[in-house]
């Protein structure tokens, strides 16, 4: 008897020990898709968020990403790879500035422009 108290305890010193998850911190889920054909090249493309590298896209690929709600600074670049002709350009390309809010859902997909690819809004296809 003594040791199934002490097993009872012991068992219940965990559950206060174990931190508990917080839910004060809600997040938005932003998707980049390049599952369409609109960016003419094989080459890796680099997913920059908040100038730091977070994503490698190839064709037909798609990634998601948790973040929390504010605004969310992104940018697109041509990484180096081996396929010819997949040199990154001298110039750092243009970010586009995107403001989340908790709970959403947003889905982006990789178009191309007279100045580049950018992120153009897209349909969620559920």
């Amino acid at each position: 008897m003594r040791w199934s108290l002490f097993g009872l305890v012991s068992l219940l010193s965990l559950f206060v020990a174990a931190p508990m998850a917080s839910a004060a911190e809600d997040y938005a889920v932003l998707i980049i898709s390049r599952e369409r054909l609109e960016v003419p090249t094989n080459c890796e493309i680099g997913l920059y968020i908040n100038d730091q590298l977070a994503g490698r896209l190839f064709q037909e690929q798609a990634t998601s990403f948790n973040l929390p709600e504010g605004k969310v600074s992104l940018r697109l670049k041509l990484l180096p790879g081996q396929a010819v002709g997949c040199l990154p350009g001298m110039l750092a390309p243009r970010a586009q500035e995107m403001n989340l809010k908790a709970g959403d859902v947003r889905k982006v997909r990789i178009a191309l422009g007279q100045d580049g690819m950018y992120l153009k809004s897209a349909t969620l296809d559920y």
